[in-house]
Protein backbone atom coordinates (compact mmCIF):
# COMPACT_ATOMS: atom_id res chain seq x y z
CA UNK A 1 0.00 0.00 0.00
CA UNK A 2 1.42 3.37 -1.01
CA UNK A 3 1.60 6.48 1.15
CA UNK A 4 -0.95 8.11 -1.19
CA UNK A 5 -3.56 5.44 -0.47
CA UNK A 6 -2.79 5.31 3.27
CA UNK A 7 -3.11 8.97 4.09
CA UNK A 8 -6.45 10.67 4.55
CA UNK A 9 -5.16 14.22 4.06
CA UNK A 10 -2.02 15.38 2.29
CA UNK A 11 -0.90 19.02 2.31
CA UNK A 12 1.93 19.69 -0.13
CA UNK A 13 3.87 22.98 -0.35
CA UNK A 14 0.83 24.97 0.77
CA UNK A 15 1.12 28.74 0.42
CA UNK A 16 -1.32 31.47 1.35
CA UNK A 17 -0.21 35.04 0.76
CA UNK A 18 -2.54 37.98 1.39
CA UNK A 19 -1.92 40.90 -0.93
CA UNK A 20 -1.26 44.38 0.48
CA UNK A 21 -2.81 47.25 -1.47
CA UNK A 22 -2.26 50.93 -0.69
CA UNK A 23 -2.78 54.34 -2.21
CA UNK A 24 -5.65 56.56 -3.32
CA UNK A 25 -5.85 54.31 -6.36
CA UNK A 26 -5.12 50.99 -4.59
CA UNK A 27 -2.17 49.11 -5.99
CA UNK A 28 -0.26 46.06 -4.85
CA UNK A 29 2.73 46.89 -2.67
CA UNK A 30 3.54 43.45 -1.26
CA UNK A 31 2.07 40.42 0.44
CA UNK A 32 1.68 38.95 3.91
CA UNK A 33 3.11 35.43 3.81
CA UNK A 34 0.67 33.83 6.24
CA UNK A 35 1.56 30.28 5.13
CA UNK A 36 4.73 29.57 3.17
CA UNK A 37 5.59 26.12 1.78
CA UNK A 38 3.92 23.91 4.40
CA UNK A 39 3.62 20.13 3.91
CA UNK A 40 2.22 17.39 6.17
CA UNK A 41 -0.04 14.33 6.16
CA UNK A 42 -2.89 13.21 8.39
CA UNK A 43 -3.68 9.50 8.55
CA UNK A 44 -7.18 8.01 9.07
CA UNK A 45 -8.18 8.29 12.73
CA UNK A 46 -5.12 10.41 13.60
CA UNK A 47 -5.11 13.69 15.50
CA UNK A 48 -2.37 16.04 14.32
CA UNK A 49 -1.82 19.00 16.61
CA UNK A 50 -0.76 22.27 15.00
CA UNK A 51 1.02 24.46 17.57
CA UNK A 52 2.37 27.98 17.41
CA UNK A 53 1.99 31.54 18.60
CA UNK A 54 -0.86 33.81 17.53
CA UNK A 55 -0.32 34.95 13.96
CA UNK A 56 1.81 31.96 13.00
CA UNK A 57 -0.59 30.80 10.26
CA UNK A 58 -2.38 27.97 12.08
CA UNK A 59 -5.95 29.08 11.37
CA UNK A 60 -5.10 30.00 7.77
CA UNK A 61 -3.86 26.43 7.19
CA UNK A 62 -7.07 24.96 8.60
CA UNK A 63 -9.30 27.24 6.54
CA UNK A 64 -7.24 26.64 3.40
CA UNK A 65 -7.58 22.87 3.75
CA UNK A 66 -11.38 23.22 3.74
CA UNK A 67 -11.30 25.86 0.97
CA UNK A 68 -12.90 28.44 3.25
CA UNK A 69 -9.82 30.45 2.25
CA UNK A 70 -8.45 29.89 -1.23
CA UNK A 71 -4.77 28.82 -1.21
CA UNK A 72 -2.23 30.84 -3.17
CA UNK A 73 -0.30 27.73 -4.15
CA UNK A 74 0.38 24.10 -3.34
CA UNK A 75 -1.80 21.00 -3.32
CA UNK A 76 -4.31 19.59 -0.85
CA UNK A 77 -5.16 15.91 -1.26
CA UNK A 78 -8.11 14.30 0.53
CA UNK A 79 -8.83 10.59 0.12
CA UNK A 80 -6.64 10.67 -2.98
CA UNK A 81 -8.44 13.58 -4.66
CA UNK A 82 -7.14 17.10 -5.32
CA UNK A 83 -9.21 19.46 -3.14
CA UNK A 84 -7.81 22.52 -4.92
CA UNK A 85 -9.52 21.34 -8.14
CA UNK A 86 -12.98 20.85 -6.61
CA UNK A 87 -15.86 22.92 -8.00
CA UNK A 88 -19.34 23.51 -6.53
CA UNK A 89 -20.79 19.94 -6.50
CA UNK A 90 -17.52 18.19 -5.63
CA UNK A 91 -16.73 20.82 -2.99
CA UNK A 92 -20.11 20.22 -1.37
CA UNK A 93 -19.49 16.47 -1.30
CA UNK A 94 -16.04 17.10 0.20
CA UNK A 95 -17.59 19.14 3.01
CA UNK A 96 -19.70 16.17 4.00
CA UNK A 97 -16.43 14.40 4.72
CA UNK A 98 -14.53 17.32 6.28
CA UNK A 99 -15.94 19.82 8.80
CA UNK A 100 -14.71 22.58 11.10
CA UNK A 101 -15.21 23.53 14.75
CA UNK A 102 -14.60 27.27 15.13
CA UNK A 103 -12.81 29.02 17.96
CA UNK A 104 -15.62 31.30 19.16
CA UNK A 105 -18.81 29.26 19.70
CA UNK A 106 -21.00 32.35 20.10
CA UNK A 107 -19.87 33.93 16.82
CA UNK A 108 -20.25 30.55 15.07
CA UNK A 109 -23.96 30.24 15.90
CA UNK A 110 -26.86 32.25 14.49
CA UNK A 111 -28.45 34.01 17.49
CA UNK A 112 -31.87 33.95 15.77
CA UNK A 113 -31.96 30.16 15.44
CA UNK A 114 -32.78 27.53 18.02
CA UNK A 115 -30.42 24.66 18.75
CA UNK A 116 -32.73 22.30 16.87
CA UNK A 117 -32.58 24.53 13.77
CA UNK A 118 -28.80 24.98 14.03
CA UNK A 119 -28.04 21.26 14.20
CA UNK A 120 -30.65 20.38 11.54
CA UNK A 121 -29.37 22.93 9.02
CA UNK A 122 -26.44 20.86 7.62
CA UNK A 123 -28.80 17.89 7.26
CA UNK A 124 -31.10 20.02 5.10
CA UNK A 125 -28.25 21.54 3.08
CA UNK A 126 -26.74 18.13 2.32
CA UNK A 127 -30.12 16.46 1.69
CA UNK A 128 -29.84 14.03 4.61
CA UNK A 129 -32.65 12.74 6.86
CA UNK A 130 -35.31 14.21 4.55
CA UNK A 131 -38.35 13.34 6.66
CA UNK A 132 -39.16 15.87 9.39
CA UNK A 133 -39.51 13.20 12.07
CA UNK A 134 -36.34 11.44 10.94
CA UNK A 135 -34.46 14.73 11.02
CA UNK A 136 -35.80 15.60 14.49
CA UNK A 137 -34.72 12.21 15.82
CA UNK A 138 -31.26 12.66 14.31
CA UNK A 139 -30.89 16.07 15.99
CA UNK A 140 -31.74 14.57 19.39
CA UNK A 141 -29.22 11.80 18.75
CA UNK A 142 -26.50 14.32 17.82
CA UNK A 143 -27.12 16.40 20.94
CA UNK A 144 -26.92 13.29 23.11
CA UNK A 145 -23.58 12.40 21.50
CA UNK A 146 -22.11 15.68 22.81
CA UNK A 147 -23.71 15.47 26.24
CA UNK A 148 -26.78 17.69 25.77
CA UNK A 149 -30.35 16.64 26.52
CA UNK A 150 -33.58 17.37 24.61
CA UNK A 151 -34.28 20.36 26.85
CA UNK A 152 -31.75 22.34 24.78
CA UNK A 153 -33.67 21.92 21.50
CA UNK A 154 -35.61 25.18 21.76
CA UNK A 155 -32.88 27.25 23.36
CA UNK A 156 -31.03 29.99 21.52
CA UNK A 157 -27.26 30.61 21.80
CA UNK A 158 -27.60 33.44 24.36
CA UNK A 159 -29.45 31.06 26.67
CA UNK A 160 -26.45 28.72 26.97
CA UNK A 161 -22.98 28.82 28.51
CA UNK A 162 -19.83 28.92 26.40
CA UNK A 163 -19.22 25.21 26.92
CA UNK A 164 -22.78 24.32 25.95
CA UNK A 165 -22.54 26.46 22.81
CA UNK A 166 -19.31 24.71 21.81
CA UNK A 167 -21.04 21.35 22.24
CA UNK A 168 -23.72 22.55 19.82
CA UNK A 169 -21.02 23.60 17.33
CA UNK A 170 -19.49 20.12 17.59
CA UNK A 171 -22.91 18.45 17.17
CA UNK A 172 -23.51 20.51 14.03
CA UNK A 173 -20.11 19.46 12.63
CA UNK A 174 -20.91 15.79 13.31
CA UNK A 175 -24.34 15.97 11.65
CA UNK A 176 -23.04 15.06 8.18
CA UNK A 177 -20.87 12.21 9.55
CA UNK A 178 -17.44 13.58 8.58
CA UNK A 179 -14.25 11.56 8.76
CA UNK A 180 -12.05 14.63 9.31
CA UNK A 181 -12.48 17.73 11.48
CA UNK A 182 -10.46 20.93 11.72
CA UNK A 183 -10.72 21.96 15.39
CA UNK A 184 -9.61 25.61 15.33
CA UNK A 185 -8.65 26.53 18.91
CA UNK A 186 -11.92 24.95 20.14
CA UNK A 187 -11.26 25.62 23.84
CA UNK A 188 -9.37 28.94 23.86
CA UNK A 189 -12.56 31.04 24.25
CA UNK A 190 -13.81 28.93 27.19
CA UNK A 191 -13.26 29.10 30.93
CA UNK A 192 -10.41 26.92 32.14
CA UNK A 193 -12.86 24.74 34.10
CA UNK A 194 -14.77 23.98 30.87
CA UNK A 195 -11.78 23.44 28.60
CA UNK A 196 -11.01 19.98 29.97
CA UNK A 197 -14.60 18.88 29.39
CA UNK A 198 -14.50 19.84 25.71
CA UNK A 199 -11.07 18.26 25.19
CA UNK A 200 -12.33 15.05 26.83
CA UNK A 201 -15.39 15.15 24.55
CA UNK A 202 -13.19 15.45 21.46
CA UNK A 203 -11.05 12.55 22.70
CA UNK A 204 -14.17 10.44 23.23
CA UNK A 205 -15.53 11.27 19.76
CA UNK A 206 -12.18 10.46 18.18
CA UNK A 207 -12.17 7.02 19.80
CA UNK A 208 -15.85 6.26 19.22
CA UNK A 209 -16.21 7.55 15.66
CA UNK A 210 -12.65 7.06 14.41
CA UNK A 211 -12.39 10.75 13.53
CA UNK A 212 -9.21 12.22 12.13
CA UNK A 213 -8.53 15.75 13.29
CA UNK A 214 -6.31 18.77 12.80
CA UNK A 215 -6.26 20.22 16.32
CA UNK A 216 -5.11 23.85 16.21
CA UNK A 217 -3.97 25.47 19.44
CA UNK A 218 -1.34 27.68 21.03
CA UNK A 219 -1.56 25.53 24.19
CA UNK A 220 0.90 22.72 23.61
CA UNK A 221 0.04 21.10 26.97
CA UNK A 222 -3.59 20.54 25.87
CA UNK A 223 -2.34 19.39 22.50
CA UNK A 224 -0.07 16.75 24.03
CA UNK A 225 -3.06 15.10 25.72
CA UNK A 226 -5.22 14.84 22.60
CA UNK A 227 -2.78 14.58 19.68
CA UNK A 228 -0.97 11.61 18.19
CA UNK A 229 1.58 13.89 16.52
CA UNK A 230 2.38 17.58 16.82
CA UNK A 231 3.53 19.99 14.12
CA UNK A 232 5.09 23.27 15.32
CA UNK A 233 4.74 26.33 13.09
CA UNK A 234 6.45 29.71 13.23
CA UNK A 235 5.78 32.64 10.89
CA UNK A 236 4.04 30.42 8.33
CA UNK A 237 6.70 27.66 8.22
CA UNK A 238 6.92 24.30 9.94
CA UNK A 239 9.76 24.03 12.44
CA UNK A 240 9.27 20.51 13.78
CA UNK A 241 6.94 17.50 13.48
CA UNK A 242 6.93 14.39 15.66
CA UNK A 243 5.01 12.05 17.96
CA UNK A 244 3.32 14.13 20.66
CA UNK A 245 4.92 12.48 23.69
CA UNK A 246 8.42 12.42 22.19
CA UNK A 247 8.26 16.00 20.92
CA UNK A 248 7.08 17.32 24.30
CA UNK A 249 9.60 15.26 26.26
CA UNK A 250 12.58 15.93 24.01
CA UNK A 251 12.09 18.88 21.61
CA UNK A 252 14.60 19.06 18.77
CA UNK A 253 14.03 22.59 17.47
CA UNK A 254 14.94 25.69 19.53
CA UNK A 255 11.50 27.20 18.93
CA UNK A 256 9.73 24.07 20.17
CA UNK A 257 11.98 24.11 23.21
CA UNK A 258 11.00 27.73 23.94
CA UNK A 259 7.28 26.97 23.53
CA UNK A 260 7.47 24.06 25.95
CA UNK A 261 9.44 26.06 28.50
CA UNK A 262 6.50 28.46 28.75
CA UNK A 263 4.05 25.71 29.78
CA UNK A 264 3.30 26.10 33.51
CA UNK A 265 3.90 23.07 35.74
CA UNK A 266 2.28 22.93 39.20
CA UNK A 267 5.18 20.87 40.51
CA UNK A 268 8.15 23.25 41.04
CA UNK A 269 10.56 20.29 41.10
CA UNK A 270 9.76 19.56 37.45
CA UNK A 271 9.98 23.12 36.19
CA UNK A 272 12.78 23.66 33.74
CA UNK A 273 14.44 26.95 32.94
CA UNK A 274 12.14 29.38 31.15
CA UNK A 275 13.49 30.30 27.73
CA UNK A 276 12.71 33.91 26.84
CA UNK A 277 13.20 34.59 23.15
CA UNK A 278 14.79 37.91 22.25
CA UNK A 279 13.03 40.42 20.04
CA UNK A 280 9.54 40.30 18.53
CA UNK A 281 7.97 38.09 15.90
CA UNK A 282 9.02 39.56 12.52
CA UNK A 283 6.53 41.14 10.14
CA UNK A 284 5.11 38.36 7.89
CA UNK A 285 5.03 40.91 5.06
CA UNK A 286 8.83 41.15 5.32
CA UNK A 287 10.08 37.87 6.84
CA UNK A 288 13.79 37.29 7.50
CA UNK A 289 15.86 35.69 4.78
CA UNK A 290 16.89 32.08 5.23
CA UNK A 291 15.44 30.62 8.40
CA UNK A 292 12.50 32.77 9.55
CA UNK A 293 13.32 31.96 13.20
CA UNK A 294 16.96 33.03 13.01
CA UNK A 295 16.40 36.59 14.36
CA UNK A 296 15.22 35.13 17.68
CA UNK A 297 17.22 31.90 17.77
CA UNK A 298 20.00 31.65 20.38
CA UNK A 299 21.88 29.15 18.18
CA UNK A 300 21.78 31.02 14.83
CA UNK A 301 24.87 30.86 12.61
CA UNK A 302 25.83 32.77 9.45
CA UNK A 303 24.30 30.15 7.12
CA UNK A 304 20.90 30.66 8.76
CA UNK A 305 20.58 34.03 6.99
CA UNK A 306 21.17 32.54 3.54
CA UNK A 307 19.65 29.05 3.58
CA UNK A 308 16.02 28.06 4.18
CA UNK A 309 16.36 24.90 6.28
CA UNK A 310 14.40 21.99 4.83
CA UNK A 311 12.17 19.90 7.07
CA UNK A 312 14.34 16.77 7.36
CA UNK A 313 14.01 13.53 9.30
CA UNK A 314 16.57 13.66 12.14
CA UNK A 315 15.27 10.61 14.04
CA UNK A 316 12.53 8.05 13.27
CA UNK A 317 9.34 10.07 12.83
CA UNK A 318 11.04 13.35 13.87
CA UNK A 319 11.21 16.08 11.24
CA UNK A 320 13.17 19.23 12.07
CA UNK A 321 13.88 22.38 10.04
CA UNK A 322 17.30 23.42 11.36
CA UNK A 323 20.76 23.68 9.82
CA UNK A 324 22.68 22.91 13.02
CA UNK A 325 23.19 19.21 13.68
CA UNK A 326 25.10 19.90 16.89
CA UNK A 327 22.05 21.11 18.82
CA UNK A 328 19.61 18.42 17.71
Amino acid sequence: MTAETRRLLGVENLRKWFGIRRGVIPRSVGAVRAVDDVSFDVMPGEVLGLAGESGSGKTTIGRSILRLTEPTGGKIWFEGEDVTAFDGPTLRRFRRRAQIVFQDPFAALDPQMTVAEIVAEPLQVQGLCLGRRTRADRVVELLASVGLSEEFLLRRPEQMSGGQRQRVVIARALAVEPVFIVADEPVSALDVSIQAQIVNLLEELKERLGLAMLFISHDIAVMEYLSDRIAVIYLGRLMEVGPADELCRNPKHPYTEALLSAVPDPDPRRRGKRIVLSGDVPNPADPPSGCVFRTRCPYAIADCAAIVPPLRERAPGRLVACLRDDIL
